[in-house]
């Protein structure tokens, strides 16, 4: 009974927030709430909507400046999802699995092109063991999937390791929650590096701030001391996040550490204004020289039991020479003081105009900063901490579906309403009706031109003189894709029949 209740509790949480609905496609993705006040830079909105969504909104979802979808991907647990570069052309990329306490989860990597057709799924397997008790067909974390340069691709894994705990206060035969990272080749799923926090950084755990509870330390509850949450390459090896730390630890290629800047007093570094962090996600390196580079991160500032400070965006400036750290930029809404608790992103759009693009993580918004810090847009996708997406991004991108075109028609009296969507599709701008006198016939009449209008886009008939409809997606003239011809009947009373067949991804049949 109290866990029905529980549910019903949840789902109308989730209820409450506005959901789109469309004649011609089963996507139901959560409504943006949108405030834009200046020029913003190119590219579309890729959300990952997580928490207390209505199942059908539980996905990967694209969607313009206006608010309009423009793609939903496959239902489920996803994350991470973005456009990245591989061999020098953009695909999207997403990680879907299992999440399970404390914030991490088991699952894959599925790269996709421009078609929206699967190339690669990266998986992740060996004896690890997790606080599940649960053996999982890949141990890929939600953390990161981060393409490299050499088209490899890097990600975190968590493994809960039997370790002595008397120096910090558990007990002898505890177990700690190890993070890790893995570089894996694209072509065969072959592991080509790995490091252990435990192992190879050899980061105390007193250098953790997350506290040992009296149940941290179990074989279901493993002592979670690190917290990895992002990974890249750097000219001399790695660089590598732990959020339980407060740290950014730059990897010699070797995996032990060659320094670390700490939000709390600048670890290797003297500390030049406010450099001050803490809980942080997303930290990534720009511009690095041998002698300088700049951090930037996702200050939290919060946990789920002890909210700090304001959640802000940062940008540090590293000097190793001088072996200083300096405050370059700190970004928030003095309209709108979030303070997030977990997950979240900081992306810089444009070195050159200085845009930044935040995603809140657990608060469910997204904002844009121009070169002056100031807000120019911002979009809400759900109710304040019910609502998360793990990060956010705005990325350009372009993509003609290998699907076809959906159509459905319903009739109403002498009129028939013609609803026409393209899940996925990014270049057409107009839609082109024909009539047919049958389903195979290949003589058909054009009946009119009608522009894409978000979405969804529909069109009424008066009583038009056949039972077959056909639609045809274009950029200006030229064809991108016909639909299925679409049956309706001649009867008076209102019908919603004729929707044709969606095919949505390939990664359906490899059973993801």
């Amino acid at each position: 009974m109290f866990a029905w209740w529980c549910s019903l509790l949840l789902f109308l949480h989730a209820a409450a927030w506005p959901y789109s609905t469309y004649r011609s496609s089963n996507s139901q993705p959560p409504q943006l709430r949108i405030n834009k006040t200046g020029p913003v830079d190119p590219g579309l909105v890729f959300l990952s909507p997580s928490g207390r969504v209505r199942p059908a909104g539980l996905a990967p979802l694209i969607y313009d400046d206006d608010g309009n979808l423009v793609y939903e991907g496959l239902r489920g647990n996803v994350g991470n999802f973005r456009v990245q570069q591989l061999n020098g052309i953009d695909v999207i990329t997403f990680w879907t699995g299992n999440m399970t306490a404390p914030g991490i989860g088991f699952g894959s990597v599925h790269i996709l092109d421009m078609t929206y057709t699967e190339i690669y799924t990266v998986s992740l397997t060996g004896p690890f063991v997790t606080p599940d008790n649960l053996i999982h067909d890949s141990y890929i974390d939600i953390h990161e999937s981060l393409i490299t340069p050499q088209n490899t691709i890097l990600v975190t894994a968590y493994n809960a390791t039997p370790y002595n705990l008397i120096s910090i206060g558990g007990s002898a035969k505890a177990w700690v929650l190890d993070s890790q990272f893995y570089e894996i080749d694209l072509r065969t799923n072959q592991i080509l590096t790995e490091w252990s926090a435990l192992e190879d950084g050899n980061i105390p755990l007193s250098s953790s701030h997350q506290i040992l509870g009296p149940f941290d330390g179990t074989r279901k509850n493993p002592y979670d001391a690190y917290h990895i949450n992002a990974i890249e390459m750097a000219k001399y090896g790695f660089f590598v996040s732990l959020r339980h730390t407060w740290s950014g630890y730059y990897l010699f290629p070797n995996g032990s550490v060659r320094w670390c800047v700490n939000g709390k007093d600048g670890g290797d570094f003297t500390r030049v204004g406010d450099t001050n962090f803490s809980w942080q996600h997303d930290m990534r390196l720009h511009n690095e020289t041998d002698h300088t580079l700049v951090v930037s991160l996702l200050n939290n500032a919060n946990t789920p039991t002890d909210h700090q400070s304001f959640t802000t965006g940062m940008e540090l400036a590293i000097d190793l020479t001088k072996g200083t750290v300096t405050g370059n930029r700190s970004l928030s809404d003095p309209n709108d003081g979030i303070c997030s608790i977990s997950q979240g992103s900081y992306q810089i759009l444009n070195e050159t105009d200085g845009h930044v693009f935040i995603d809140y993580g657990s608060i469910a918004k997204v904002k844009e900063f121009d070169g002056n810090g100031t807000v120019v847009y911002s979009a809400q996708f759900g109710e304040d901490n019910a609502v998360a997406s793990y990060r956010g991004y705005r990325c350009p991108w372009r993509a003609i579906p290998f699907w076809k075109p959906s159509v459905m028609v319903i009739r109403t009296g002498t009129k028939v309403t013609v609803f026409m969507s393209w899940n996925g599709a990014t270049d057409y701008d107009n839609w082109i009706l024909y009539l047919g006198t049958s389903q195979t016939s290949v003589e058909k009449d054009e009946i009119g031109m009608v522009m894409r209008t978000g979405f969804e886009t529909a069109v009424t008939l008066t009583k038009p003189p056949t039972r077959f409809i056909q639609v045809v997606a274009r950029r200006g003239e030229l064809v991108l894709s016909t639909s299925e011809t679409v049956f309706f009947l001649r009867s008076e009373r209102e019908l919603e029949i004729g929707i044709s067949v969606q095919h949505l991804h390939t990664f359906f049949s490899a059973g993801v």
